[in-house]
Order: C-alpha cells, then sequence, then structure tokens
C-alpha cells in the first residue's frame, strides 16, 4: 500500500527524534506495513464486525498468526484467538488487541468506508464500522508478532498474543478469563494493550501512570405507576412523572454524596414511556450507564441508585407492590483500567529510549470511558498490566476530527499502526529480557 504524502512527512519527521540504534527495529516496521499491514489494515477496515461475532475477523488473525509460527488456539470464549510462542526461560508477557466493531453506518469519506451489514444477536440486521479503531489494534498486533519472531534472539521467556472478541460490548475479556485463559495457556507475569485515540498526534504515545480508564456498569430502572386518562391524573399514579424525578435526583448522588475529588458519572442514556398523548401509562423504562475509578465509588453509586429511585416512588405515592425495579446488567460490566505503576515506568522509559523523548507525552487525566482489559489485570490474578494510547490523528486536523463511535470517526492508519508495533515491541523486550 503506498503511502500518502502527509503520511510520509509525518513519519520522517518522527523518525527523526527516535534514537538510532533502534533504527533497524523501525525499518523492519515501516517495510512489513508496506507490503503487509497497510493491506491487512484496509481488509479489517472494510470487512468490521459486531461484538462477539467477529467470525472472520478471527479466523484472519490465527491465519496470520499459525503462519507466523505461533501455537494458535481459536474459540476461546466464543471468538477469542490465542497465540503463544515459548522462546526460553523468562517471564511471560500477553499483548492483547480487541477486534469488534460497531453498529454505526460509516460517514468517513475514506475511500475504504466499510459498508458491511451485519445481523445481531437480536436478529436485527445492522451497518457496521470499525467506529474506535480495533482494526488498528489488531492490524499492529500482526505485525508486533512479526517482529517478536523476527527478534527471538534478543528476549527470552513466553509470549501469548489475544485478539479479544465484545470489548465494545465489555464481556468478551471476561468471557475469555472465564474459559480458562489463565489456565489454559501460561499465565502472564505482565500484560500489554494499546488503543489508538483521536485526539492525540498521529505517532505519540502516552503511558498513563496509574488510572487509565473508567469502571462501567450498565443499570435498567422500570418504574411502575397506576394508568389512567390523562384528563385525569389524580385518578393515577404517573409513572413518567416519577421516572423525571428519578432523573433529576439521581444527579444529586455524583454532586452531593461523592468526594469532588474522585470521577463519577450516572448519565441517563435512554427513557421509553407512554403511548398516546392522553393515556398515562403503567411503566417508563430507563437505561443508565455508571463510571466511576475507584470501586469504593463505583458501589456508593450503585447502591445509591437503588435508594433513589425506591425513595423517590415512595415519595411520589406509588404503592410498595410497584416499587421501581432496578437491575444492573451481568453482561455489559467492567471494574476500571489501572496500570501498575512501576511497570507502567519500565515501559514508558523503554519506549522513549527507543522512539525519542519526543514521541512519548504526557499521558492526559484519567478519562470516564471504559474498557474490559482491565479483566485480564485485577488484583486477584497478580498481572502486572499497562495500557497505553496511541495518537491517530495528523496534527492539522486535531480541532476537527470526529470522535470515537462516530459515524465520521477515521484515524492516519500508518503512523499509528508503526508507531503501535514499535511501542508494543519496545515494552515486550522491555519485560522480557535476554536471560544470560
Amino acid at each position: 500500500m503506498k503511502r500518502s504524502l502527509a503520511g510520509t512527512v509525518l513519519w520522517a519527521l518522527l523518525a527523526s527524534g527516535a534514537a538510532a540504534q533502534d533504527s533497524s527495529l523501525r525499518d523492519s516496521i515501516q517495510a512489513d506495513y508496506d507490503a503487509h499491514l497497510g493491506p491487512l489494515f484496509d481488509h479489517f477496515h472494510r470487512n468490521p464486525e459486531l461484538s462477539g461475532l467477529e467470525v472472520l475477523t478471527a479466523a484472519r488473525m490465527a491465519s496470520e498468526l499459525t503462519a507466523l509460527g505461533y501455537e494458535v488456539t481459536t474459540g476461546v470464549g466464543g471468538t477469542g484467538v490465542v497465540a503463544v510462542l515459548t522462546n526460553g526461560e523468562g517471564p511471560t508477557v500477553m499483548m492483547r488487541a480487541d477486534m469488534d466493531g460497531l453498529p454505526i453506518e460509516e460517514r468517513s469519506g475514506l475511500t475504504n468506508a466499510s459498508t458491511a451489514r451485519q445481523v445481531d444477536g437480536d436478529g436485527v440486521e445492522r451497518p457496521v464500522m470499525h467506529a474506535c479503531g480495533h482494526d488498528v489494534h489488531i492490524t499492529a498486533l500482526v505485525g508486533a508478532a512479526r517482529q517478536m519472531i523476527e527478534r527471538r534472539s534478543q528476549w527470552s521467556g513466553t509470549l501469548v498474543l489475544i485478539a479479544q472478541p465484545a470489548e465494545e460490548r465489555l464481556f468478551g475479556a471476561r468471557l475469555m478469563m472465564q474459559d480458562g485463559l489463565y489456565q489454559r495457556f501460561p499465565r502472564p507475569d505482565y500484560a500489554l494493550a494499546f488503543h489508538v485515540s483521536a485526539g492525540l498526534p498521529a505517532g505519540q504515545i502516552a503511558v498513563p501512570p496509574a488510572r487509565a480508564y473508567a469502571s462501567s456498569d450498565s443499570v435498567d430502572i422500570q418504574v411502575r405507576g397506576v394508568g389512567g386518562h390523562g384528563a385525569y391524573p389524580h385518578t393515577t399514579v404517573d409513572p413518567v412523572l416519577v421516572a423525571a424525578q428519578i432523573i433529576v435526583s439521581l444527579q444529586s448522588i455524583v454532586s452531593r454524596e461523592i468526594n469532588p475529588l474522585e470521577p463519577a458519572v450516572i448519565t441517563v442514556g435512554s427513557i421509553h414511556g407512554g403511548v398516546k398523548h392522553n393515556i398515562i401509562g403503567e411503566e417508563v423504562n430507563l437505561q443508565l450507564t455508571v463510571r466511576a475509578h475507584s470501586p469504593q465509588v463505583r458501589e456508593r453509586l450503585l447502591n445509591s441508585i437503588d435508594r433513589v429511585a425506591a425513595g423517590t416512588a415512595q415519595a411520589l405515592g406509588v404503592p410498595e407492590a410497584l416499587t421501581p425495579i432496578v437491575t444492573r446488567s451481568a453482561l455489559e460490566t467492567t471494574p476500571s483500567t489501572t496500570n501498575d505503576t512501576p511497570t507502567a515506568e519500565r515501559v514508558r522509559t523503554a519506549i522513549a529510549a527507543g522512539m525519542g523523548d519526543g514521541r512519548v507525552v504526557p499521558a492526559p487525566p484519567p478519562v470516564m470511558g471504559a474498557e474490559d482489559f482491565a479483566y485480564f489485570i485485577q488484583p486477584d490474578t497478580g498481572v502486572r498490566g499497562v495500557y497505553f494510547a496511541v495518537g491517530g490523528t495528523l496534527p492539522e486536523n486535531l480541532e476537527t476530527a470526529s470522535g470515537h463511535h462516530s459515524p465520521g470517526f477515521r484515524v492516519e492508519p500508518e503512523p499509528a499502526i508503526t508507531a503501535g508495533v514499535e511501542a508494543m515491541v519496545l515494552a515486550g523486550l522491555e519485560l522480557m529480557p535476554r536471560q544470560p
């Protein structure tokens, strides 16, 4: 795939500030991008698949990794792919990339824009696009796999590569863990992953020292009432009014119960109720997303939602038998993602030494987005994790770039993929040094 002029100029500028001793790595990555990774990204971008349904994507990843010489297992946690390469004694490092797309119709204006459609788990046909950059992630994982194979003389240990399903719906990592990921395959000492960022200049790297992503919980509230004629509200208990008051009262949880220095979000993303102008219905359904960084804050938010829903309904005269039903999704949920600080510093230092200090930028404040990579690095696993960001937008486009999960989302693939490969490889070499 031929590089654009902008991509060529950007790559030259980025490479000029890097350490000379790693020029062979950079040259190898660039050659691989031109010959293989560029077309591979184009394939993935044109052919996205929905969460848990990544059958063709998983098959292509398995084929790519098998061809490189890895021992590959498919069907882990659904469509997950695990590839293992043992290279003597030493630590075990896991590199993970998520592979699912989103039910969004692409309007990026790119020549390789997705026109894919797929029937989702509910039997509804949806448009699909890679609106979050997972095509960058899996392409870079193949690139890192190739570089680690070619550099076996420089490291010692076991490398585990993961192509993970269903990150967008936050259940893929958990299903892989429940399917025995750490029992059936070598348990990692370290786990690495990155996310391409539309908010960072293409090719730059940011490594958070600790907190990276928030927890996420999907909560449903079924608000019940007593229906009747809209002209005679005194004969009813209006669930629309109750739901409206619950929505307003929920915001007092964040503003009045949580320490202002602790990030917390309760968003009501959906409200549905009623059928006609003059009919007071019997229920209203709310869908919430709840975000926090601290486990304690997370639990406080969830418990307070239960209390506010029940208390508000009682205050507005809802019969006890019709108390709102609050349900936490057992599927779309994840803890917060927190890096192991000493390991994050090792990785950041290694990337800066190999790519140049100018390529590594200070990490932005922790965001309220969520990432189910957290399941791989929970404290009880003993796995030390590092999740970092790789810039994906040309500097001149940063102010106008469409955000993630947008129909107009786009990244500059060449600098994002090549930087992602280089950073992953440098991190892997740092964490698996060659044994004497």
